[in-house]
């Protein structure tokens, strides 16, 4: 199921009336599928010509492999545990400060189009009793593959239609209002590809979706189905390759109509353009669907930035993550950077010598932090990746044993060497303890997750047995209910152990 979805941030900046910067993000999944040797075969020319005049990040990650929570991270600059952004449905405060905020404040011009969701996601009641509930034993149903949507138009282009929408009102808004401002501006276009609309035909409780297609975009990817090796070493599904490749082929056609855009306006020689993604997905690698991974399918995304004083041709093997946004747009902006961010700015790694004249305060660290807290895992999931080394650890690091990865060596994470290793293990699981007491935060998820799901048990009442059997994936609590009653009670009075405090 392709459940990540795409984002395109870009913004026009006036700097002393002497010339324009934009400042552009579009977010899609897989960093690999974009940057590794592999795909060359798919021919997307926009997203190369960004690469041939830009700078690529090729280990730059989430923070957190779900929607919201990743997005939060990014419009922040603090990891998920600062911001207790735990779920889809919990992300910042509507009223934060993020980073556009900040440059509004500072006399810019601002405008967004489409896909938010770092406040909160549209996620059903069913999302939410799941991650409540996770570390309860109840056995769900799988969820409702994907129904096909194939429009017989040889001419189709446009099939994810309110992202074409969205992304027309910010052509538009780049014609008629970006092109006459006095002052800076930053635009933001949200897309929900390549998310599948639901199918109304099945509704909440079946889970099932609709993937839209064309015979535009089938032809488009025929040829390219069967030529790409590093899909086939990875066991992707014909369906599930399909699927990739026509997102690619999409995404390049919308980002292509922005460059066009900005180059017939006079703008492209005086715009910065980030392209990245709150996440990526499994796709069946390592026999899992979705994201909610710290598997590079899942956790890896793409980073691109172009424009007047970044590097052309450039690749960055550094580590960096989404945290690095807030500050990265605030240093184009030239704003000052407040003290308290997680994230560092790229431009040191990005821009030319002569135009990076302002001082660096802090050296970037040679590691990146992701977390994830949220539905369909039963554990806390924390990743510390270094430069050669993955490391994973779960929930309060005794329960479930961690797993190491050295990604020079095993970039399809294969074998776990944590007891092969283990004073390299050691070593990377102190240095997680010292960035983050995640014992502790578990703890805390725990604690939100019992406080939510006693505040809508109270809010159902004595039906909220009845109301849990016909959720999405509960069915098999209809043959037993007692049975999970009583392990829901029991959940909920057991205290948290000792070790989590």
């Amino acid at each position: 199921l392709w459940l990540y979805y795409i984002s395109l941030i870009c913004g026009l900046i006036l700097d002393n009336m002497i010339y324009h910067r934009a400042v552009e993000l579009i977010i899609i999944g897989d960093g690999r599928l974009t940057f590794h040797p592999g795909s060359q075969v798919v021919k997307l020319p926009f997203i190369n010509f960004m690469k041939t005049y830009g700078t690529s990040f090729l280990n730059a990650y989430t923070n957190s492999p779900i929607c919201c929570p990743s997005r939060a991270a990014m419009w922040s600059g603090l990891f998920t545990h600062l911001t207790e952004s735990w779920n889809n449905f919990k992300g910042l405060d509507p009223n934060y400060t993020t980073w556009m905020d900040v440059m509004e404040e500072h006399g810019y011009q601002t405008q967004k189009f489409g896909k938010l969701d770092y406040t909160s996601g549209h996620h059903s009641i069913s999302n939410r009793v799941e991650a409540w509930t996770r570390d309860v034993a109840f056995l769900l149903r799988q969820e409702g593959r994907p129904v096909v949507n194939l429009i017989p138009n040889k001419a189709k282009e446009r099939v994810m239609e309110a992202d074409w929408r969205n992304t027309d009102r910010a052509i538009n808004w780049l014609r008629k209002e970006a092109i006459n401002y006095t002052k800076p501006f930053v635009l933001y276009l949200g897309l929900n590809l390549p998310h599948p609309y639901p199918s109304p035909s099945s509704g909440e409780n079946f889970g099932s979706s609709t993937f839209h297609t064309s015979l535009f975009w089938l032809k488009k990817v025929k040829n390219h189905i069967f030529k790409i090796d590093w899909f086939n070493k990875n066991h992707r599904s014909s369906f599930t390759k399909t699927k990739c490749l026509i997102t690619k082929f999409n995404l390049n056609f919308i980002v292509g109509e922005i460059i066009l855009t900005l180059h017939q306006l006079d703008l492209l020689q005086k715009t910065i353009v980030i392209y990245t993604s709150d996440h990526g997905e499994l796709a069946m690698e390592h026999r899992q669907f979705y994201k909610m991974s710290m598997y590079e399918a899942s956790a890896h995304v793409p980073l691109l930035i172009m424009g007047p004083g970044i590097k052309a041709n450039q690749q960055v093997s550094n580590v960096v993550s989404l945290v690095d946004i807030y500050p990265t747009m605030l240093d184009i902006a030239g704003i000052p950077l407040p003290q308290n961010l997680s994230g560092y700015s790229l431009l040191p790694l990005s821009s030319e010598p002569s135009k990076n004249k302002r001082k660096v305060k802090n050296l970037r660290p040679p590691w990146i932090l992701s977390e994830y807290h949220g539905c369909n895992v039963n554990a806390s999931t924390y990743m510390l990746r270094t430069n050669q080394w993955k490391y994973i650890a779960y929930s309060d690091g005794v329960s479930v044993l961690p797993q190491l990865f050295d990604l020079s060596l095993d970039p399809e994470e294969l074998n776990n060497i944590a007891a092969k290793f283990p004073e390299i293990t050691y070593s990377l699981d102190q240095k997680l303890r010292s960035i983050i007491n995640y014992p502790k935060v578990s703890a805390s998820v725990h604690r939100y997750n019992k406080e939510q799901f006693i505040m809508w048990k109270q809010s159902i009442g004595q039906n909220y047995s009845n109301v849990i059997a016909n959720l999405r994936w509960h069915q098999e609590w209809l043959k037993n209910p007692e049975k999970y009653e009583n392990a829901i009670n029991q959940w909920l009075t057991t205290h948290i152990a000792s070790q989590f405090e």
